[in-house]
């Protein structure tokens, strides 16, 4: 095996291990997706329970008292 061959096969494992971190990212980012489709579901709820809140006061403010 010349210099040239020992090149060619040190820069195809660098490839090859570039090639598998680059597919541990992008199983790390298929995660993230779910947890981001989580958060807007989260925000949608979070909006509901607001508007169910406010709707349960009807036309009479809350009632707040300050402690003195």
């Amino acid at each position: 095996m010349d210099e040239g061959d020992r090149r060619l096969d040190i820069l195809l494992e660098r490839i090859d291990l570039l090639r598998h971190e680059l597919e541990v990212i992008g199983r790390r980012l298929d995660g993230l997706e779910g947890l981001n489709r989580i958060a807007e579901e989260m925000h949608d709820l979070n909006s509901s329970l607001q508007a169910l809140a406010y709707a349960a006061l009807g036309r009479q403010g809350p009632d707040v008292r300050r402690k003195p």
